[in-house]
């Protein structure tokens, strides 16, 4: 492959793709860059069809430390499993590029996408897919029509293409969009709480340079393209087809539409069963066709039905959402947690406050920092009725979590006001489509119940889509099987002022503005519907929280004395949670947090690093403890490791022989601090407080 390259502007931006000088063994390749952020991709095909009933199709995003010019940490000092970070930026690439490989293309197909050079302005993730699609239109594959992504934000109140990392942290909107040069395939981003017609907005404006970057590749395909290879789509048998129709006709849609979900795929299997076993004879070693002729069937008759009669699966209209209860405090020892069921979907919640020792520290290209709040996303087998290993944890339950996460990071309060590190964990004890929209919003439910002072409630919808030719259908709350049959997956989230998050992935192309809109505005009403459900169980977060959540307060002292409250070696912060069984954490900038499990323990913490820190005042009035007696009166402790001089003179209105007479090692009492001698040493008076 000869070495191109071509590059156009985006918003006043270069970007550049260049093939044929890195990775040529590979079927394709290609490097897109950025600024300094530059990402290479290879595409690599196996020879043989491979026997599945799913695209074998595997995405790998990696991120390498030269590239930002930094050495691994760790013993081993190489890059070690991917990150959350890489696992979702390899889904970013995966969505809008697997819908457009022809149907019943089975040859196993690997994308990795590899970050070679990283700046501190520019993300490679959005790159990523323009790179994997050009190596994709210049490999051997069947793939031809390119997809490009771009990142939309906010810079002074005006939508931005292609914004730096420090805008998009800044801004109110982080989206990525992704299409081709005739329609959105992709959509996935993050806001504080903005309007439906933004995003519109947004999306036609990232769509707008997306042309640009489908029109470079389309210039190297011209040059550098390959010949797709022939492959061969098994063919379906007229005659076998014709057969199962025949002996589903009928039964088929009576089963398909059965409400429940557990008797539903019951009737399905045994009617599949009962024309497999009918048809075995008459079409030996067919099973797994008729499998697949049966499943069309179902899907035809579901998207017709829908289509014609706006009636869905057990008999919902195509706005109605399913039966919402919410339920609080099912764990006694949480420190929040709520139950979130929606139909046949299900999410227990629990959010855990910590401190700031239980924060995630994270590392990346563009540097470190520290993670205060998480969102957790659990998919166990049994939620849907499986036998399966449980492992490690999924890129489908990252990306989950990640999508709730976003949801419902715009409504938290400040550090500075709730100083605690706050993780959720959402359980799907049951799925049947939108578990994740459910764990948006049992986790509000679950926060508020924690007395984590939200903003407001944060719901989540799932829409769904069914268009044959000019007829549209847009679904409200789909289950899983209107997710498989239909043509769209739209999850939106956020609260009564505006959206949150927002996620969609679309199957086909002719997805118009109109279309958007509409889709925007009925989940909008759907939204504000379970709000006021989530309302009824808890309309604001509780002033109290669980008894067995810590008590996090903050102070500040001057950063002089750090070192003090610290101690040579850490010795007196550490005798301090020792004496009171506190945690805490001192910031460079004086900013000290204690943590403790009652409020007497934090007090007495608090008043231990008042009394290192604070200064002696004349006639202030102190609780003393007797340290040493000498001769001419005694020493006390009137500040944590402080003393002064009780001199005899001062311990009581008549002549005193013998100071300990009057005073023993260990007693306390009130002092007086009269003074300082030419020293500076404090002088104490126990005479002064009679």
């Amino acid at each position: 492959m000869a070495f191109a390259t071509v590059e156009t502007e985006v918003n006043g931006l270069k970007v550049s793709i260049e093939t044929g000088r890195m990775a040529k063994q590979a079927n394709g390749s290609a490097i897109v860059r950025l600024g300094d952020s530059m990402v290479l991709v290879t595409a690599c095909s196996g020879n043989e069809s491979a026997e599945s009933d799913f695209f074998p199709l595997s995405v790998e995003y990696i991120e390498k430390s030269y590239a930002a010019g930094k050495i691994p940490g760790g013993y081993i000092k190489r890059e070690g499993r991917p990150s959350e970070k890489e696992i979702l930026s390899a889904r970013v690439v995966d969505r809008p590029i697997r819908p457009l490989f022809p149907d019943g293309y089975r040859r196993e197909v690997q994308i990795i996408c590899t970050v070679i050079s990283a700046d501190d302005k520019y993300d490679a993730d959005v790159l990523a897919v323009t790179a994997a699609s050009t190596a994709l239109c210049l490999s051997d594959m069947p793939f031809k029509n390119p997809v490009a992504a771009v990142r939309v934000g906010m810079a002074d109140g005006k939508l931005k293409v292609f914004p730096t990392i420090a805008e998009t942290e800044a801004s109110d909107l982080d989206l990525i969009v992704a299409g081709t040069e005739d329609s959105i395939m992709m959509v996935e981003g993050g806001a504080n709480e903005l309007p439906e017609d933004l995003f519109v907005e947004a999306i036609l404006l990232a769509h707008t340079e997306i042309k640009n970057l489908v029109a470079i590749q389309k210039q190297l395909m011209s040059t550098n393209g390959k010949q797709a290879v022939e492959y061969t789509v098994p063919q379906v048998n007229e005659e076998l087809a014709a057969a199962v129709k025949e002996l589903a006709a009928g039964k088929l849609h009576d089963a398909s539409f059965i409400g429940v979900k557990p008797e539903r795929y019951a009737a399905v299997r045994k009617l599949r069963d009962e024309i497999t076993a009918a048809l075995a004879e008459r079409f030996p070693d067919s099973a797994k066709a008729i499998a697949s002729i049966f499943t069309d069937i179902e899907s035809d008759d579901i998207r017709k039905t829908i289509i014609e009669t706006s009636i869905r699966i057990g008999g919902r209209g195509l706005d109605e959402i399913r039966k919402i209860t919410c339920d609080l405090d099912i764990l006694p020892r949480a420190h929040g947690s709520a139950l979130f069921t929606r139909g046949e979907t299900q999410s227990l919640s629990v959010a855990t406050l910590g401190t700031k020792l239980d924060v995630q520290h994270i590392d990346t290209l563009q540097g470190k920092g520290d993670k205060t709040y998480m969102l957790h996303y659990n998919f166990p087998p049994y939620s849907v009725n499986e036998c399966k290993r449980v492992s490690s944890v999924s890129r489908r339950e990252i990306g989950h979590g990640n999508l709730a996460e976003r949801s419902i990071a715009p409504v938290l309060p400040s550090e500075k006001s709730f100083p605690y590190t706050i993780r959720v964990v959402s359980e799907i004890l049951e799925s049947n489509g939108s578990s994740s929209m459910a764990t948006v919003c049992c986790s509000s439910l679950s926060l508020m119940a924690a007395g984590v002072p939200l903003k407001s409630h944060v719901a989540g919808v799932a829409m769904g889509l069914i268009k044959e030719g000019d007829r549209v259908a847009i679904l409200t709350d789909i289950l899983g099987t209107e997710d498989h049959v239909g043509d769209m997956d739209f999850k939106v989230a956020g609260t009564k002022d505006g959206i949150t998050a927002i996620q969609m992935d679309i199957k086909l192309a002719g997805i118009t503005p109109e279309i958007m809109k509409d889709a925007l505005a009925k989940a909008r009403d759907a939204r504000l519907k379970i709000i006021d459900i989530m309302n009824e169980a808890i309309p604001a977060s509780r002033k109290d929280m669980s008894d067995y959540a810590p008590r996090i307060s903050t102070i500040t002292i001057d950063k002089e004395k750090i070192r003090e409250v610290i101690g040579p070696g850490g010795k007196v912060i550490r005798e301090i949670q020792e004496t009171t069984g506190t945690t805490i954490s001192i910031e460079d900038d004086g900013t000290v947090q204690v943590a403790a499990s009652n409020r007497e323990s934090r007090d007495a913490a608090i008043r231990t690093i008042k009394g290192i820190v604070a200064e002696p005042e004349l006639n202030a009035i102190y609780e003393a403890t007797v340290k040493t007696i000498v001769d001419f009166g005694a020493f006390a402790e009137y500040l944590p490791g402080k003393d002064g001089l009780i001199h005899i003179s001062e311990l009581a209105n008549e002549r005193v022989a013998k100071v300990d007479d009057i005073l023993k090692v260990g007693d306390k009492l009130k002092v007086k601090l009269i003074g300082f001698d030419k020293f500076g040493k404090v002088k104490l008076s126990r005479k002064a407080m009679l």
